[in-house]
Formats: structure tokens, C-alpha cells, sequence
């Protein structure tokens, strides 16, 4: 390991250590510096083409950095690690995106779909199931508010309840660290964002053994009350990083997004205006 490298400390969850990204002689991201401690609950923002989603697969593995290096809980990912070895990395990061939901077959139930995350798998193919996954199964639906679906093919669910079911999926893995939710609010109405937040709001609150969350966002207003820190990215660099009071400001969400914008928080959320009349404390 290189000197500029330093090793993860005990109460560090993730650190990403000064990685860089170039492709066909552009920076898709640009010396990235990012650590996470345990409890801790991120959002990450910015605009489009800022380098969340780069990020996020650097940290997946799906990306190979062109520099620097990922630690997760202590193990450092790099391009020569074995297969089998990414597929336990990967068991500790339950990743909420699109792109899982749209792999899911139609037919499949929300029982199958949250008892495939206990081997990482898109879609239930074994035959035989031990007992006691189907209890776990069962338990975490529980935990998830939706066991009034555990028999519902995937199909017939709303936006808002395969959400859940697939950060039910998330969970059944006995190795989680880290809950990701890529754009997890897109698609749903501003009613069912609103139920949706307030329940990973209650799974995440004050819960001991609650994994850290890292919410993607374009939308400062789906930042919730237990959200305590925020990175947000500008065209593959960290403009800001760190406790949510402190990085999510009007002037740097104005250098962001590249517009005039104001930052007002009220009841522990924010807004984003272009004008000035709004309630609530500008920040």
C-alpha cells in the first residue's frame, strides 16, 4: 500500500481515499476524499454528470478507479480481488436502485424477492430453502411493514411498496454495513414520497444496529431529520463534505447546481427556491 494511503480505523465504515477516475482523457471523478463512521447517515448530492453514480460503482466494484483506493469496514477493494471476494463485499452494501427493480421478473413474489438477498442473488432460483431463512424472511417483511405482501408477485406492486420489498432484500443480508438508496423517491408522487420517507426514517432512527445509510439525491427535500452529514459532488470533486449543518448551504448548493439558489430549512428539513419568499431559517 502506498504511503498516501492510510488504513481504516475501527469506528470508520468506508473510506474512499483520494480516487480518481479518468476515462478517454477525462476526469469522471477527480481526487475523491470521502470517509464514513459508524453512526453516521449520509446524503449525497449534486447534478447531473457530478459523479454520484461513478462513485457509487467505484465503491460497488462495478468501476475500477484509475487512482486511490476503497476500504470497507477495514478491506481494501482493488481490480485483482477474487470474484468470490466481491461477492462478500457486496453482501455488506444493500444497494436500492433502478436498475436492481428493473431485473426483478414480474412473476416473482415479495416473499422471494426479500429471500434472495440472503445470497446476493436477482431472483430466487433454489430449490430447497433452510427454515431458517424463511423465518428471517419473514421477520425482516415484518420489519419492513409489509408482510400483507409476502405473496404478492412483484408486478402488482406500487413504486412505493417495491421500494421496501427491495430494501427488505437489502437487509437479509447477516453481513450489511452500508444501505445504499440511489434516487429512491423518483417515480413516486409527492404523498407516497412523503410515507416512504417517514419509514426509512423509522428504520433507520435511533436503531442500534441500523446500517448506515447513504441516500443519492438530487433533492434536498428528501433529506431526512436522520440524515446527519452530506457530500455533495460538482463535476467529479467534493465541493463540500461533512456535517449536514455545516455542508448543505445556500451558497455551495448555488456553485453546485450552477444557479441562484436559497437554502431554507424548517422542522429539521430543507427547501430549494430561486426566490426569496419561503418560510423557514435560510441557511
Amino acid at each position: 500500500m502506498s504511503a498516501e494511503f492510510h488504513s481504516l480505523s475501527r469506528s470508520q465504515v468506508l473510506s474512499v481515499q483520494n480516487v480518481s477516475v479518468v476515462r478517454e482523457g477525462r476526469a469522471i471523478l477527480d481526487h475523491v476524499n470521502w470517509d464514513v463512521f459508524r453512526g453516521e447517515h449520509w446524503a449525497v448530492l449534486g447534478p447531473n454528470g457530478s459523479g454520484k453514480t461513478s462513485l457509487l460503482n467505484v465503491i460497488l466494484g462495478y468501476l475500477t478507479a484509475t487512482h486511490g483506493q476503497v476500504l470497507l469496514r477495514g478491506r481494501d477493494a482493488g481490480p485483482d480481488m477474487p470474484n468470490e471476494d466481491w461477492d462478500n463485499w457486496r453482501k455488506q452494501i444493500g444497494f436500492v436502485s433502478s436498475s436492481i427493480a428493473s431485473l426483478i421478473d414480474p412473476d416473482e413474489t415479495a416473499f422471494d424477492t426479500v429471500l434472495a438477498g440472503r445470497h446476493a442473488m436477482v431472483n430466487y432460483w433454489r430449490k430447497r430453502t433452510p427454515e431458517e431463512e424463511k423465518v428471517a424472511a419473514h421477520q425482516i417483511l415484518d420489519k419492513i411493514e409489509c408482510n400483507h405482501l409476502a405473496n404478492q408477485p412483484w408486478r402488482f406492486l406500487s413504486q412505493g411498496e417495491r421500494q421496501r420489498i427491495l430494501i427488505g432484500r437489502a437487509l437479509m443480508s447477516p453481513d450489511l454495513k452500508m444501505l445504499v438508496l440511489d434516487e429512491p423517491c423518483a417515480g413516486l408522487d409527492p404523498v407516497a414520497r412523503e410515507h416512504f420517507l417517514t419509514f426509512v426514517e423509522r428504520l433507520i432512527s435511533k436503531k442500534r444496529n441500523a446500517p448506515t445509510l447513504l441516500l443519492v439525491t438530487h433533492h434536498v427535500e428528501e433529506i431526512m431529520t436522520a440524515v446527519t452529514h452530506a457530500l455533495i459532488l460538482k463535476d467529479g470533486k467534493v465541493l463540500a463534505s461533512g456535517e449536514k449543518s455545516r455542508a448543505l448551504r445556500s451558497a455551495c448548493m448555488s456553485e453546485a447546481f450552477g444557479a441562484s439558489l436559497m437554502l431554507r430549512r424548517y422542522h429539521g428539513r430543507y427547501r430549494m427556491y430561486f426566490g426569496e419568499e419561503s418560510t423557514g431559517e435560510v441557511v
